[in-house]
């Protein structure tokens, strides 16, 4: 039977963003696969971490290039967005919860580049009168990814059914960015 990686990848931001510190044989039983598999695979924790940080970020990329977020009415493509990022919310939760991330710079790269493209959006929907002005579109993109990392924390510990995520998160966030008549 061959290994889907994508599928372990997912299983590690599952494990790691509840326990970063989790063991490898404890990543490999979620991914219902043997330890040495896993190592097959990915020679070591670095590397392990490193394949899921670029899964992660190239999934949040994707999610961004499928909504067409450069175009549109910006409140609807939140929405949509919101709807394609909910289901990948527990790789934000590992993005946002994983250091070691940082030292790496293609990932570090990545992640810049598409921050720059979220701030871009906010700033557009700013400039639209569809988000507040008074706040930093950086912060507004700042907020959202941390607010949808959130959401990947609580579903995984039941705190949040996945069915109210994203309606629960498009919610919170546009309450709270919403431009308010002058």
């Amino acid at each position: 039977m061959a290994i889907d990686p994508d599928s372990v990848l997912k299983a590690a931001a599952d494990v790691l963003s509840r326990n970063p510190t989790a063991h490898l044989d404890e990543i490999a039983r979620a991914a219902g696969i043997s330890r040495a598999s896993l190592h097959r695979i990915f020679p070591g924790r670095e590397a392990l971490l490193q394949a899921v940080g670029m899964f992660a970020l190239r999934r949040y990329g994707d999610a961004l290039d499928a909504v067409r977020l450069e175009h549109g009415d910006t409140e609807q493509t939140l929405r949509r967005l919101v709807d394609r990022l909910v289901p990948d919310a527990a790789l934000c939760a590992f993005l946002a919860g994983e250091n070691q991330l940082y030292d790496d710079p293609e990932l570090l790269a990545l992640w810049d580049q598409q921050g720059d493209r979220v701030r871009a959006f906010f700033l557009r929907g700013q400039q639209e009168g569809r988000f507040r002005i008074e706040l930093p579109a950086g912060w507004l993109a700042e907020a959202f990814f941390d607010l949808l990392a959130g959401v990947g924390w609580a579903i995984q510990d039941g705190r949040l059914a996945p069915r109210d995520s994203a309606h629960a998160l498009i919610e919170l966030f546009l309450g709270g960015a919403a431009r308010r008549p002058d």
